[in-house]
């Protein structure tokens, strides 16, 4: 099994979708750099769980903000020096800014997003991680951040139905789509390497991974 075709990938999914703990794992089996959301540097998150329309806005520009500083650092250096394994793909920043923000802000919200945009490097490959909503959940729950408690299952529902709609259309870098339901990348070593040997058989732009499927 030979993975030295993907020289960056990206794991994505709406939040407890586990693409965190996935794109962890997946850099320390390929000796791979990190690029990685950072939502606990994010002062405004803990405010917008408890006052959504009120720090809605500053919540996600402060997230473009750390994302763009992170993609221009990667479009400067030289991205093929490693194995890059990212969190998060900046094409995606607007589902939140749709969701959360009202008209008038999302228009702001455009403004900047557009004046700022840059050309990130497309990815050799998308892990797109889904769940069923009643999943997600459990996922949240389990992982034990305050602030997080509070998120309804129609807030995620809507959430999982924006991804779900931005990559049926997504077309810059091909996409595993993964039902992560059943599998448990992290403790369970058996589901991980199945992932692994369904990346190393990928050759479709957009294919479908679940455990019995491989």
């Amino acid at each position: 099994m030979s993975l030295a075709r993907y020289r960056y990938l990206v794991v994505e999914g709406p939040i407890g979708a586990g693409k965190t703990s996935l794109a962890k794992r997946l850099a320390a089996h390929l000796g791979a750099d990190m690029l990685m959301e950072s939502a606990a540097d994010n002062p405004f998150l803990p405010r917008f769980y408890q006052d959504p329309k009120r720090y809605a806005l500053a919540t996600q520009l402060h997230f473009l903000f750390d994302r763009m500083r992170q993609v221009k650092e990667l479009a400067q250096g030289d991205l093929f020096r490693s194995t890059l394994v990212a969190d998060f793909l900046l094409d995606k920043d607007k589902l939140f800014a749709q969701l959360n923000l009202d008209e008038d802000e999302y228009q702001l919200y455009r403004r900047v997003f557009d004046d700022l945009s840059l050309h990130a490097p497309a990815p050799d490959l998308v892990l797109y991680l889904q769940a069923p909503v009643e999943v997600l959940q459990a996922r949240i729950r389990q992982r034990g951040i305050d602030y997080e408690r509070g998120m309804s299952a129609d807030y995620l529902r809507r959430l999982a139905a924006l991804y779900s709609e931005f990559f049926h259309h997504y077309e810059a870098a091909p996409v595993l789509m993964v039902n992560s339901e059943n599998l448990n990348f992290v403790t369970q070593t058996e589901d991980f390497e199945l992932l692994l040997e369904r990346m190393d058989k990928m050759r479709g732009a957009r294919e479908f991974f679940s455990k019995g499927s491989a």
